[in-house]
């Protein structure tokens, strides 16, 4: 044969390959579409809910928000299981968790039985939000990563995209969501029973794909592992070299195992997971699911009624998704910092103009308004805070936490920093409506303002950048270049 033939057959056998490695990434990313559409499902079923258990504000913010804590559990948990069990197997966990937790929540029969399902499905959450970039970033050619490792934050929100739509429809159906649907049962418990779809093709996906190739090895199935890294690597990459690097990180985690833990001398932690930790809490401290959880509150202060309210936030949702795209094209052209840089500085000036727009309201509580021209400026700076966070911060977050880390902390460390931004997303959740009754939206924003600012400083001065670089040359000091 021809050495242009060869190399044509060669070519083939990589494309093969890729595609092979991002079927596997697509299967593993349905755990973020799991976690974006039970972010959002129960919106839609809110007022339902406080109705039907005659609940107060308080209590009906705990049911909304609790599924938060179970997401931080599982996402602690999360990483440990995947070092014990495999990542195939917690994944399928994780997805009975979502699946039974679905049903139940369905047939609820007081607040507090419901309370404890949705702390369930957010334990399945949590668990799918660690494995998949875990496991994305393990079966990746590093030159593909940065743009398979964006299909988590992608199927996020489809995910959040698809249950606004699944809400809206429902509801319409039935004429509201407490009225009555199929079967005797009102709207709101379909809208949580749809869940199962998700979660039985997520388990049915995990059942099928192939088990990581660092986890394989780390068990001594050398044979298993090397045929799946053939699999998604082709004929260029020199598979038994790969695998002697991963025999190598593993000779040194049980050379000093105090090295495989996550202690270090800052703050007891070593310094890049609080890099991990900071990238999540920083993520959620900029206030993107004030936005999306209370969207319709927002359009109606800019004088838009509740059904074109509705529209606006499915067409923030979709935008939130289109935008995402952005990313995982430059991801690996670009690079991670310069992305997450861009995001930062314009997050932070269109939550600035959101912020001072929202200083001209007048009113209080869920009865605010704002004048010509500020509503529809503020609605056009919302609009350029989600492009600028569905670009940058929203899809980088994951492809960081799952490549990072040295391969000995890997999952550990990720389940940490996951566990943190479920934290930070529950603390903005809870925190949001009780500042916007005391303060108006202004406090708010401003304070959504300042972190997009120290976001900007902190990749700066910590987060390194992983373009290109094998998993297993990945280091434990931080610092604002390279990960080398």
């Amino acid at each position: 044969m021809s050495s242009s033939g060869a190399a044509g057959q060669r070519t083939v056998s990589e494309r093969s390959a890729h595609r092979k490695a991002i079927g596997l990434a697509v299967a593993a990313a349905v755990g973020g579409f799991l976690f974006g559409f039970d972010s959002s499902v129960i919106n839609g079923a809110v007022a339902a809910i406080e109705g039907q258990f005659d609940l107060d504000s308080a209590v009906t913010g705990l049911v909304v928000a609790i599924a938060l804590l179970g997401c931080a559990l599982g996402a602690w948990s999360g990483g440990r299981l995947a070092d014990r069990w495999g990542r195939t197997r917690v994944m399928v966990f994780g997805a009975v968790l979502f699946f039974v937790s679905s049903i139940l929540s369905a047939i609820a029969w007081s607040a507090f039985d419901l309370a404890i399902w949705r702390f369930m499905a957010g334990v399945g959450i949590g668990i799918a939000s660690v494995i998949a970039p875990a496991y994305i970033a393990e079966i990746a050619p590093a030159r593909l990563r940065g743009r398979m490792g964006s299909l988590q934050q992608l199927a996020i929100t489809i995910g959040i995209f698809a249950a606004l739509l699944s809400d809206q429809l429902l509801a319409e159906t039935a004429g509201g969501a407490s009225n009555e649907l199929w079967l005797g049962w009102e709207a709101w418990r379909w809208m949580f029973l749809v869940c199962v779809i998700p979660a039985a093709v997520y388990g049915i996906l995990a059942l099928r794909i192939p088990e990581s190739p660092r986890y394989l090895v780390a068990k001594g199935r050398d044979d298993e592992a090397r045929a799946v890294l053939e699999s998604v690597l082709g004929p260029e990459e020199d598979v038994d070299d790969r695998i002697a690097q991963i025999h190598r990180s593993i000779a040194v985690d049980e050379k000093n195992a105090q090295e495989g833990t996550l202690r270090g001398s800052t703050f007891g932690l070593k310094p890049i997971v609080w890099v991990g930790i900071l990238l999540s809490v920083f993520q959620q401290f900029v206030g993107i699911n004030a936005i999306f959880y209370y969207s319709t509150t927002l359009w109606q202060t800019v004088g838009f009624d509740e059904s074109q309210s509705f529209l606006f936030s499915t067409i923030t949702a979709v935008t939130n998704v289109a935008v995402t795209f952005v990313a995982i094209v430059l991801v690996d052209r670009v690079g991670r910092r310069p992305i997450l840089l861009v995001g930062s500085a314009g997050m932070t000036v269109s939550l600035a103009v959101m912020a001072f727009a929202f200083t001209q309201s007048s009113g209080s509580g869920d009865n605010i308004s704002l004048p010509d021209p500020w509503g529809p400026i503020a609605l056009v700076a919302a609009n350029a805070f989600v492009v600028f966070f569905g670009a940058s911060w929203g899809p980088l977050v994951w492809v960081l936490l799952g490549e990072m880390f040295p391969n000995r902390i890997r999952a550990a460390a990720l389940g940490v920093a996951a566990m943190a931004q479920w934290l930070a997303n529950f603390t903005v959740t809870i925190a949001f409506k009780p500042a916007l009754d005391t303060f108006g939206a202004s406090v708010p924003y401003t304070a959504f303002a300042v972190f997009a600012a120290l976001s900007f400083v902190f990749v700066l001065a910590k987060v390194p950048e992983t373009k290109g670089v094998e998993l297993e040359d990945m280091g434990e000091q931080p610092s604002g270049r390279s990960a080398h």
